[in-house]
């Protein structure tokens, strides 16, 4: 094993990285506050005769509220969590990142999901293989609110891969870079839906590759925020071409945790037969 490797993560049953918000409670909580914000415009406007409504017993009411929803946030969310937030909303704001987004799709799975996108206009998704493993049929969700049930139709365990078809027509789709080349520190961008969000655009850089104890083929590091949900997003070059699929993270004794993403040469291989 590479001394400085240590073990990697799928990121899609990773316990250790954080749990997504109880989306329950904070729709209790956030209920609760609307509630008492609308109970006290409405003792304001009727009271005619009655007591006034202390306004500082309101005002407690609402700041206790509104600390005890964003307190349930930050118990789940580390702050770079919260960062990358800022990052897609950035991101999102400029037009070819847009543009992309519109490709990307939530792959659903008995209560759960991950990421893939469209790779052609009549309904051909890739994703990894370990969000669709154990189902012949998944529902795939594109950022327009449409949503198609995908049959499996092609997997490749050994590189995490596996192609979905959906019944579609002039869809939106990624193009595939025709091989995987960078330089080290080049910039990247990944669409993905982590943790309970959904169509997050980010960026980070490319480290280089790396040899996992437990793969045949080399892998690529990218220093990023890469979490929970973002299995099967698109690692995407400067000319917006996909460059790769993330698949897992990595605890790394000299950078640190780092995104892995399969590099698209080995789709290729897989298609062709080759590998």
């Amino acid at each position: 094993m590479d001394p400085n490797e240590k073990q990697h993560k799928d990121i899609w049953k990773d316990e250790s990285i954080e749990e997504e918000i109880d989306e329950e409670f904070l729709e209790f909580v956030l209920a609760a506050q609307q509630e008492a914000l609308l109970k006290a415009a409405q003792e304001k406007t009727s009271r005619k005769s009655k007591r006034p409504f202390p306004k500082w017993i309101f005002y407690l009411m609402a700041t206790i509220l509104f600390v005890n929803t964003f307190a349930a946030i930050f118990s789940v969310y580390s702050i770079p969590a919260i960062e990358f937030l800022k990052t897609s909303a950035k991101l999102s704001s400029q037009e070819d990142i847009t543009s992309l987004k519109k490709s990307v799709v939530v792959v659903l799975t008995d209560g759960s999901k991950g990421t893939g996108f469209s790779i052609s206009s009549d309904g051909t998704i890739l994703t990894n293989y370990h969000v669709v493993e154990g189902h012949k049929t998944v529902t795939v969700g594109f950022p327009d609110d449409r949503r198609f049930k995908a049959k499996v139709v092609n997997t490749y365990p050994s590189v995490d891969l596996a192609v979905l078809e959906i019944d579609g027509q002039d869809l939106p789709y990624l193009e595939l870079a025709k091989q995987t080349s960078f330089e080290e520190d080049d910039p990247v961008y990944f669409i993905g839906n982590p943790l309970s969000f959904t169509g997050i655009a980010n960026e980070g850089k490319i480290i280089d590759y790396i040899q996992l104890s437990d793969w045949e083929e080399p892998v690529v590091m990218i220093k990023a925020p890469v979490y929970r949900g973002n299995s099967g997003s698109p690692v995407l070059n400067k000319y917006g071409q996909v460059i790769g699929v993330v698949f897992a993270t990595l605890d790394h004794d000299t950078y640190g945790r780092v995104g892995l993403f399969i590099p698209i040469d080995e789709y290729y291989k897989q298609q062709n037969g080759t590998n």
